[in-house]
């Protein structure tokens, strides 16, 4: 069964490689073909996809699905044709002197790589396995995707459509379950994409490197949210229960944990509780209210609270309609504040991914500075408030994948962003010309004129006075 699975998705990367090698130099309309047959999917087939989703999720809402995986991942492709023609130019190099002037040229093309690998998750199955890929066709590549297995019935359908829109030798979608992913992490791409855990990072990038297939990892980690003593805590307290309860937290960029100014944590915190009842007055029969994917990431959460309150945090659950979730099927989670808290808890070891937010205090925002620091380095960062040399502050002594400040998650929407991370949360990244040229080979051309440059300048042997001159010419 093993080998045949391999076999399998060999053939499926042969068959891409073998096209892509038989069809240089192909053309960028072809290049852009590819990306509007993509956004063509997208479009022709967003409602079918959200209620895919929907029912991978149990509760999923078709608005907010139709906004992150559908719309957001057709302005990527709508960016990739507008900037490509400009990010795939030939660029001048400047020459050693005086080789300029002997008619030397050097140049800098950026070419497609290959057949790239993406992994995608299951938090947005349609947008993080579409998103990259809409650089990855910019740049001239071929792709298979192999999607979670979480999200099946989007999988299946996913399949389904781009044996639709796309040849196999141009896209394919391979499913199934962790076997088939270790596979799939194992097959010599030219390149891999990988979003999820940072544990499940660490195991792709170990399969990738038996044959040094360069990664691109989008991993997580404990995002912090600083409030400074100037944050509009109303404000923020909304913008920040948006940000965790979308989805019901299980985003990569979702706020981990808020550091908020000691005398000033209940109306920090009073502002989230006020910001998530008005937006999710009811949760149990609101359809904008997504479910927790699985039994077992429900569970999960569920031991994160108790833990917590086993080791003495203070619980706090924003539940605006009263109801009881004890008796109900429909893995929803109210929005939970754990005050507090400590390190030995694993609300605060672990990315929590969930609606689960832990507040700590601080008398000095240096405190908060210095635990960011200490811990690592996470996918994205925010600050609140209006003091700019504190957010300046915050910004230069710590180090993220990316920030937003006074709102959270939105520098992901900024498609002339890059989007990656650092360290444990993540390496690479893609938006923006950085997908572009992550996605493409960097590949260096010197022309070389008719002159005899080597005996010109002395690098010729045997080596006399001209190889004196220029040595003593390199070290002035």
């Amino acid at each position: 069964m093993a080998d045949d699975l391999r076999e399998k998705q060999e053939a499926a990367l042969k068959l891409q490689r073998d096209a892509f090698t038989a069809s240089r130099p192909e053309s960028m309309s072809m290049r852009k073909d590819r990306i509007k047959r993509a956004m063509a999917l997208l479009k022709d087939h967003g409602e079918n996809l959200c209620k895919a989703m929907a029912a991978d999720f149990g509760n999923r809402s078709m608005t907010q699905s139709m906004l992150t995986d559908i719309a957001t991942t057709v302005g990527s492709g709508k960016h990739a044709l507008k900037h490509m023609d400009k990010w795939a130019k030939t660029e001048k190099r400047g020459v050693t002197f005086p080789l300029g002037l002997l008619g030397a040229k050097a140049e800098l093309r950026y070419e497609p790589k290959g057949v790239i690998g993406i992994l995608s998750p299951w938090n947005f199955p349609v947008q993080l396995a579409f998103s990259p890929l809409m650089q990855i066709f910019a740049a001239g590549n071929r792709a298979m995707i192999k999607p979670s297995e979480f999200t099946e019935r989007t999988s299946m359908l996913m399949a389904e459509l781009v044996a639709e829109y796309f040849t196999p030798d141009e896209l394919t979608v391979i499913t199934g379950g962790p076997e088939v992913a270790a596979a799939f992490s194992a097959l010599p791409f030219d390149h891999l994409v990988f979003t999820g855990s940072t544990p499940t990072g660490r195991r792709v990038m170990e399969a990738a490197s038996k044959n040094l297939v360069p990664v691109t990892l989008e991993l997580g980690g404990k995002s912090p949210v600083i409030m400074g003593k100037s944050a509009d805590f109303a404000k923020a307290g909304e913008r920040i229960a948006l940000g965790k309860m979308m989805n019901a937290g299980q985003i990569c960029l979702a706020p981990d944990y808020m550091y908020v100014p000691e005398d000033a944590q209940d109306e920090a915190v009073q502002g989230v509780v006020q910001g998530a009842s008005a937006m999710y007055p009811t949760l149990l029969q609101n359809d904008d209210y997504a479910s927790i994917v699985s039994d077992r990431h429900f569970e999960r959460l569920q031991g994160m609270v108790e833990d917590a309150r086993d080791k003495g945090a203070e619980v706090i659950e924003v539940n605006p309609a009263n109801e009881d979730f004890s008796n109900a099927n429909q893995r929803k989670m109210p929005l939970t504040i754990l005050k507090n808290v400590n390190d030995e808890m694993a609300a605060m070891q672990e990315e929590i991914f969930g609606p689960v937010l832990p507040v700590k205090t601080y008398r000095a925002v240096d405190e908060a500075v210095d635990y960011v620091n200490e811990n690592d380095r996470p996918l994205g960062l925010y600050y609140f408030g209006d003091d700019k040399s504190e957010q300046e502050r915050v910004l230069t002594r710590t180090i993220s994948g990316g920030v937003t400040t006074n709102d959270v998650i939105f520098h992901i929407s900024m498609e002339d962003l890059p989007f990656g991370g650092v360290g444990p949360s993540g390496m690479g990244s893609y938006h923006a010309i950085e997908g572009f040229k992550e996605f493409s080979h960097a590949r260096a051309v010197y022309h070389q004129p008719k002159i005899d440059i080597a005996k010109l300048g002395g690098f010729k042997p045997p080596y006399g006075k001209a190889t004196d001159k220029a040595v003593a010419g390199m070290m002035k």
